[in-house]
């Protein structure tokens, strides 16, 4: 588990590069939002998270029973993490922000496509559509 980043893993760093080819002025895990999203603005209140599909639990239902060892450890920990996502999601979304996720292998097949995602959820605020 030690080896597990919580910042600046290769999926981030593609975002990262994809937003900065399109000028998105961002700033890196923000501490003093909730959630400690892994991008950020701000100004227009955008919170973007870049979530591990183990980690984070893609397709729970189906996945959880293909866990061999140590079982009652991982499901408690998956399914803490889900439920600390969608209690992220709520506190944030109540504070008026908007929240972006991504699963991992989004980003690595088009980290270009996210980007742009976020920049018309940009747009979207800036013109209040």
């Amino acid at each position: 588990m030690q080896a597990i980043r919580s910042a600046e893993t290769k999926m981030e760093i593609a975002l990262r590069d994809a937003l900065a080819r399109n000028g998105f002025r961002f700033r890196k895990q923000k501490l003093s939002v909730f959630g400690k999203p892994d991008f950020c603005s701000k100004k227009y209140k955008v919170a973007v998270f870049v979530d591990g599909e183990y980690f984070h639990g893609k397709d729970w239902q189906i996945q959880k029973n293909r866990i061999k060892t140590n079982r009652e450890f991982w499901w408690r920990k998956i399914e803490g993490n889900i439920a600390r996502d969608v209690l992220v999601n709520k506190t944030l979304k109540k504070e008026g922000w908007k929240v972006i996720r991504f699963w991992s292998q989004e980003v690595k097949k088009n980290p270009d496509k996210c980007a742009q995602k976020i920049l018309n959820t940009l747009q979207k605020i800036k013109h209040g559509i």
